[in-house]
């Protein structure tokens, strides 16, 4: 993750010494907008450089505009003039828009005149210093060197008038271009929202997360709720992101949650697995559920629950016991750190259901089950008194007679009386039998489980 710092001194410290909410601008500097529109016009000069980033920004862009016909706060404006990054020298003819490099030559309470490398001095006016914190006005030492944005180049008196708060937004225009080009991942908060989705801060800037862009877990948490009431409580939640695209000419910065929360997830993923040991046993989520089992994140990431290892008991689909969101304890079963993949166990929690066949059932004793399955090769009943063991009654003990099917016999539902004639601990098997309930193999053992040994039927 990157550490979000520009490297660029004193502007920088400008930057993050400034307030989010600021008070109205002066009219030499309300001429040029200095914030993102919270719903961004659809037309993008800046791409992402690979074939696939290029097909993710183009649909990013539909998503904004989307957005935007769907009730995007405000309209592009004009975008100032482009920025020339080289500091003129002396003698060099500075142009608005401009952004320097320049020398404090003096301060007082109303302003600060800047040497930027031309025969007339530079001066930022009172009205920007009061908007500027204490922290950052008593770094504003004479000597020092700053970079600002020339608002007009012949000003009052001769002077240069200079910025230092869009200087700041200018390098963070910059910053967000070297972001997109590197796809690191972006730290930030969340600012707002619209209907099209949320608006975080860039520094200075205001950049778009389309609903589309958004992670996983925030569209499950979306509901059928509107916007203000899905998306107004995450105002100030910290929130991890891609730059997908920069436009400075249409004051456009669109910005991926979804790309940023996949290669998070991948890292967080690599540093469980190599803290993570077989048998430790974990709390974790339920985040998803799929046909072959459940998805729970434990502790950043995400681990399978196979739907066999759901529950002792036959489990058809994991939302049979399971909901999205839902906390549950899990042992882990299974790491593979080539393939990064975590298996996880719900069912070992819970106490082996086959102790409990070993020590109270025998072959020849006498169940009640109920018919769970039919098959070709016979019928699967569950036991009445261990509900998550299931037997096998082969269809050649079903009945006296041929049978060419199951149904012929039995019928999913139906309760039975099923001798016991196979128990395998080991392979965790277990033989049943219908014809074989009255059959005189087994009367002594009948007898003697009706009456209890040693006592005398005739007493």
């Amino acid at each position: 993750m990157s550490s979000n710092q520009s490297g660029l001194d004193k502007t920088e410290e400008l930057q993050t010494g400034a307030s989010v909410e600021q008070p109205p601008q002066s009219d030499s500097e309300a001429a040029s907008p200095v914030t993102v529109n919270d719903a961004p016009p659809a037309a993008a000069s800046a791409q992402p450089d690979s074939p696939a980033a290029t097909a993710e920004a183009e649909a990013i862009a539909a998503d904004a505009e989307a957005a935007a016909d769907a009730g995007g706060e405000t309209a592009a404006a004009e975008a100032p003039a482009a920025v020339e990054e080289a500091a003129p020298t002396g003698g060099s003819h500075l142009k608005r828009g401009d952004l320097v490099e320049g020398v404090i030559k003096s301060t007082s309470p109303t302003q600060i005149l800047v040497d930027v490398g031309v025969p007339n001095d530079g001066v930022i006016l009172a009205d920007e210093l009061e908007r500027l914190n204490k922290r950052t006005l008593e770094s504003l030492r004479v000597g020092e060197k700053i970079n600002v944005y020339v608002v007009n180049p012949q000003g009052r008196e001769g002077h240069v008038i200079l910025s230092l708060n869009r200087a700041a937004e200018e390098l963070d225009w910059q910053r967000a271009e070297e972001f997109r080009q590197s796809q690191e991942v972006y730290e930030t908060r969340i600012a707002g929202y619209n209907k099209g989705g949320l608006i975080v801060r860039f520094g200075r800037l205001r950049g778009f997360v389309p609903q589309s862009q958004m992670s996983a877990d925030r569209r499950r948490a979306l509901g059928d709720q509107t916007p203000e009431e899905r998306w107004s409580q995450m105002v100030n939640e910290p929130i991890l992101v891609k730059v997908m695209e920069v436009d400075r000419g249409r004051n456009r910065l669109i910005l991926s949650e979804r790309s940023a929360s996949r290669e998070s997830r991948e890292k967080r993923k690599e540093n469980l697995i190599g803290q993570l040991n077989v048998g430790e046993v974990r709390t974790g989520r339920v985040v998803s559920l799929e046909d072959f089992g459940a998805f729970v994140d434990v502790g950043g990431a995400e681990g399978l629950v196979h739907l066999t290892e759901l529950s002792w008991q036959h489990v058809t689909h994991p939302r049979e016991l399971l909901q999205v969101g839902q906390e549950v304890r899990v042992e882990v079963i299974s790491i593979d750190k080539d393939n990064k993949r975590i298996g996880l166990s719900m069912k070992r929690q819970e106490s082996d259901p086959w102790d409990t066949v070993a020590t109270r059932y025998e072959v020849g004793q006498l169940v009640q089950g109920t018919v769970t399955k039919l098959t070709k090769f016979g019928a699967f009943a569950q036991l009445v008194d261990v509900p998550e063991i299931e037997g096998l009654i082969h269809i050649s003990e079903l009945s006296d007679k041929r049978v060419n099917h199951p149904r012929e016999v039995v019928n999913e539902g139906d309760k039975l009386t099923l001798r016991v004639v196979k128990i395998d601990v080991k392979n965790r098997r277990l033989g049943l039998s219908l014809k074989r309930v009255n059959s005189a193999e087994y009367l002594d053992q009948d007898w003697a489980t009706s009456f209890g040994e040693g006592e005398d039927p005739e007493a």
